[in-house]
């Protein structure tokens, strides 16, 4: 089992756990290959996951940034369920995106569309290209 702690001055910001890890030097500095099964817990400031993303595998970049491939599924802690096939988390602005069909489902609705970009906790996202369904009180 392969685990990497992502940091920021010390200050933990997600832990990545998988299978099989290799760490590959690119001419821009290291990459880490993850598969086998991926989970990657995100953090709030304040330490507390927020979410959780899980896919076939993973690359990590030098500079933090997260691309999750195959059967990706993100998780809030308030509930709300992201499904697609591809995921980027970039670690500049805490944003996660996807250019690829997804599907978010909240108790209530389902919201699908093509591309996607979302604060990492899912609270506040867009949905491009979207359509949806919903629950109507009658």
């Amino acid at each position: 089992m392969a685990r990497v702690d992502l940091t920021t001055s010390g200050i933990r910001h997600g832990v990545v756990q998988a299978a099989h890890e290799a760490e590959y030097r690119t001419k821009n500095g290291s990459e880490y290959h993850l598969d086998g099964g991926v989970k990657l817990t995100l953090f709030d400031d304040n330490g507390r996951a927020t979410t959780t993303i899980t896919a076939e595998s993973a690359v990590i970049h030098d500079n933090q940034d997260i691309e999750a491939t195959g059967s990706v599924v993100v998780t809030s802690t308030e509930g709300t369920i992201l499904s697609t096939e591809y995921v980027r988390r970039s670690a500049k602005d805490t944003m996660i995106r996807s250019d690829r069909a997804v599907t978010i489902t909240m108790p209530e609705e389902i919201i699908r569309g093509k591309g996607f970009e979302s604060d990492q906790a899912l609270k506040r996202y867009r949905i491009f290209r979207g359509s949806g369904e919903a629950l109507i009180q009658q």
